[in-house]
């Protein structure tokens, strides 16, 4: 029997965790880790209470088309890394790994070398995880280091999107 390694066993449980995400652009899910034990979970969707896009059956963003990563203002979403962070305490948070998975909602797919939002990695610093851990593919997957985020600041740039 082939056991799944650890790295991807968290991945899967991200992918779970987006099959709850109410976003018609990019499914995402989200699971922050310390000391092998799961802190908290997230998936991307609007505030609770409030309709989401998939209520809606529509995306402000996708109708003006405002490319991925810019103009966070106009979409209903709570991002999944962002709720997972909302849902811990910092103290659990302290060197932790966040694991997230996208699947694009057009045809299925991983959605491969993302990154977090500009607003999403100012909080994964504050919250003081140490790595994310993306997937690429069912198997496949990217280790960043939050140290990245603080060395490559790029807002100093005025650079837009990821």
């Amino acid at each position: 029997m082939n056991r799944t390694d650890k790295i991807n066993y968290y991945l899967d449980m991200a992918e779970v965790a987006l099959e709850r995400s109410t976003c018609l652009r990019k499914k995402w899910g989200a699971v922050i880790v310390k000391n092998d034990e799961i802190i908290a979970t997230g998936y991307n969707g609007a505030p609770r209470g409030r309709k989401n896009c998939d209520d809606l059956n529509y995306c402000m963003r996708e109708k003006m088309n405002i490319p991925r990563g810019e103009r966070y203002e106009l979409c209903r979403s709570v991002h999944a890394e962002a709720n997972a962070i909302i849902s811990a305490s910092r103290k659990d948070c302290l060197d932790s790994t966040l694991y997230m998975v996208g699947i694009e909602t057009t045809d299925g797919k991983y959605v491969s070398h993302a990154r977090p939002c500009a607003m999403c990695k100012r909080m994964i610093i504050n919250a003081g995880i140490k790595n994310i851990v993306i997937r690429n593919s069912k198997t496949e997957y990217e280790i960043i280091e939050t140290k990245e985020f603080v060395d490559n600041d790029e807002t100093l740039d005025m650079v837009m999107g990821y």
